[in-house]
């Protein structure tokens, strides 16, 4: 359980080869792989396949994770991960580096898994499909990430969702203020308030030594 949520709380798992739900936040600095992401996203606006080809390497999998970690089915993170990267296709020619890459990025996945959601939502209401877009995916896992999943979905929509974006996609306050619509100060205080959420969800659950690890993780943000 400790592990389980070390891994959960410092992100620190290191990403994997096939797609799955694992963040993959251990990236190599800018200098050390290579362009940076905007000066990519320049040179395939401008026609550069190889450039499109590195972005979709470095990105396939944090944008797998991301729709994995809010979507109860594996195929339709699948799916979604493939259309934002057609998405990023077809708005090529009209990219501005007005931000970061990734939150230009991020910010096309959200408005596909809002679509998505909506979706899911006509279909439950209209056709008496069961809704379960909205939950975060619980799949057979070890009993610590089971807990910790069952404990996200207990934290209010808009604080799980920062607390997703900060911990798992490690965007910054900043970042996540702009994809969210929501002041910086909103963002620091719903996290720290989602963490100390998630943190007393657990302890009943979780040895001490997994509370003081969310508490740790409240100091350094």
């Amino acid at each position: 359980m400790q592990d389980a949520l070390q891994a959960f709380v410092l992100s620190s798992e290191a990403p994997r080869t096939a797609m799955n739900d694992s963040p993959a936040n251990q990236q190599p600095s800018p200098a050390a792989r290579g362009p940076s992401d905007e000066h990519l996203m320049l040179a395939f606006s401008q026609g550069s396949a190889d450039a499109f080809s590195e972005l979709f390497s470095r990105y396939k999998q944090p944008l797998f994770g991301f729709f994995r970690r809010r979507l109860a089915d594996a195929s339709h993170a699948e799916e979604l991960t493939q259309e934002a990267f057609l998405v990023l296709l077809r708005s090529a020619s009209r990219y501005q580096p007005r931000a970061l890459f990734r939150t230009y990025l991020y910010a096309i996945a959200f408005h596909i898994l809002r679509a998505h959601r909506r979706k899911a939502v006509f279909r439950a209401t209209f056709f008496g499909v069961r809704r379960t877009a909205q939950d975060p995916a619980v799949h057979d896992s070890p009993d610590a990430n089971l807990a910790i999943r069952e404990a996200l979905a207990k934290l209010e929509s808009t604080e799980r969702e920062i607390l997703l974006l900060r911990e798992f996609e490690q965007l910054s306050y900043a970042e996540i203020a702009d994809l969210l619509r929501l002041p910086v100060n909103t963002v620091r205080s719903r996290l720290f308030r989602a963490r100390l959420a998630l943190r007393d969800i657990l302890t009943g659950a979780a040895p001490k030594p997994a509370a003081a690890i969310l508490t740790e993780s409240e100091e350094h943000a």
